[in-house]
């Protein structure tokens, strides 16, 4: 473009009685002389007032430059039959502006507190209205392809591979599964959709589902479990039955640990049971029971383990000997007597049980050594499954808590979160919102 000086030096005489020629200049160069005029025009969006003298200068130039390139800018109103008269005349200049351009422009600025953040909107992000005088959410900044697309593609529920060969148009799968993370698919499904939550309602099936890393990895952790808890359920069922050797005198001796054990057993066969409903249900909620109920079996896991270490670390001597005068009582030592083949504790005279192998000049020896021998035994092999058991349980817990919520590649349950939802109320606030501003831009009918 000329500098205004060049094109005044260069002008050539051109006619000055052609008001539409005139008018034609002075709509493509608008200019304006002062600074307090333009901060004036910014400030109310308007032009500042053009005089015939003005106007003068802008008909030379458009005479002299009628054939030059230009950029084209705001267009001036005239007044009368496309000329203007008058000293006094007043030309209004403003910039047309399309809705929703989402930019302070440099010609007109938004004050409404409704339009703030269509004003701070761009690029793909959607615009976020809000409403001072309503609680009703105007969020609407997610993706699209986060969620299910049936609002904006309707139609039948298929899925990938359906209708290859047999002339039926193919219908993008929706609502996730094993593609989910690819580009372009729904991360949420809608009623009518296949395979929800990985469970098939129907006889036919086109396609073997495959299963991702996470649930392998449940999988195999829960079959671990359920391997470990079945075998010690199995063992102190077996102690219970008396099936084992000398099982009676850990029936006897260490009942309490017995005991623990059993119900740690018992509840780690349920939480994996739990496991497997969830595993192959796809079930989240399955899992997260499965997952709290893995807490609830490790402190029964490590009970007996504790207390078998304390009793056999901690002077294992003095407690044999309390409990064998105190706790075991008759029948309980007559038992341990007739298992281990020995008479009393130190002899036949100290706190024995008469029975038809321990009288008074009986040769068997006391109980005392055996017994010992055989707590020690048993209480360090006890300790030792346990603890050895304690980081393989940990272990199933950590990857219940990273695997259980990805057995499916499925955004959540499947529900679009109430906040995100688009209301009747909402829209009302929306499209009130989009007539004020509407009406800020263009100005009432009624005016």
């Amino acid at each position: 473009m000329d500098h205004p000086n060049n094109r005044t030096s260069r002008s050539s005489s051109g006619s000055h009685d052609d008001t539409s020629s005139n008018s034609q200049a002075a709509s493509t160069y608008p200019i304006y002389y002062t600074r307090d005029q333009e901060r004036t025009r910014l400030m109310n969006n308007r032009t500042p007032p053009i005089s015939t003298s003005n106007l003068n200068f802008l008909n030379n130039n458009g005479n002299s430059n009628s054939n030059a390139t230009t950029a084209p800018t705001t267009p001036v109103a005239t007044a009368g039959n496309g000329g203007v008269s008058g000293s006094n005349s007043v030309v209004d200049l403003e910039r047309p502006m399309p809705p929703f351009m989402g930019i302070n422009s440099e010609f007109r600025t938004f004050n409404n507190t409704s339009s703030t953040a269509l004003a701070n909107a761009s690029g793909r992000s959607s615009p976020v209205l809000q409403s001072a005088a309503s609680d009703v959410s105007l969020s609407t900044h997610y993706l699209p392809s986060k969620f299910s697309s049936t609002m904006l593609n309707p139609g039948p529920r298929k899925r990938k591979g359906r209708g290859k060969g047999n002339g039926e148009p193919h219908v993008p799968k929706m609502g996730g599964g094993v593609d989910a993370f690819r580009s372009g698919e729904a991360r949420m499904p809608v009623d009518g959709d296949e395979d929800y939550d990985g469970v098939n309602i129907g006889v036919l099936r086109t396609k073997k589902k495959s299963w991702n890393r996470f649930k392998w990895t449940l999988f195999v952790a829960n079959l671990v479990l359920s391997a470990y808890s079945l075998v010690a359920f199995i063992i102190c069922l077996l102690t219970w039955f008396n099936v084992w050797t000398k099982a009676d005198i850990v029936r006897i001796a260490n009942r309490p640990e017995l005991v623990i054990s059993t119900l740690a057993s018992t509840l780690g066969i349920f939480t994996s049971l739990i496991g497997w409903a969830g595993i192959l249900l796809n079930n989240r909620s399955f899992l997260a029971i499965y997952t709290l109920l893995l807490w609830v079996t490790f402190v029964f896991l490590v009970a007996p383990g504790y207390l078998t270490y304390k009793r056999h670390t901690f002077n294992l001597e003095g407690k044999v000997n309390a409990q064998w005068s105190r706790n075991l009582g008759v029948d309980g030592r007559l038992r341990i007597q007739d298992i281990l083949r020995c008479c009393g504790y130190f002899s036949p005279f100290i706190e024995a049980t008469v029975s038809q192998t321990c009288y008074s000049r009986s040769i068997l020896p006391g109980c005392k050594l055996h017994y010992l021998q055989f707590e020690r035994m048993v209480l360090r092999k006890w300790y030792t499954v346990v603890f050895s058991l304690v980081p393989v349980h940990v272990a199933i817990i950590i990857v219940g808590l990273l695997c259980s919520n990805h057995v499916t590649y499925r955004f959540g349950k499947g529900m679009m979160p109430k906040r995100y939802r688009l209301s009747l109320n909402s829209m009302a606030v929306i499209m009130d919102n989009y007539a004020s501003q509407l009406a800020e831009q263009y100005g009432n009918d009624n005016e």
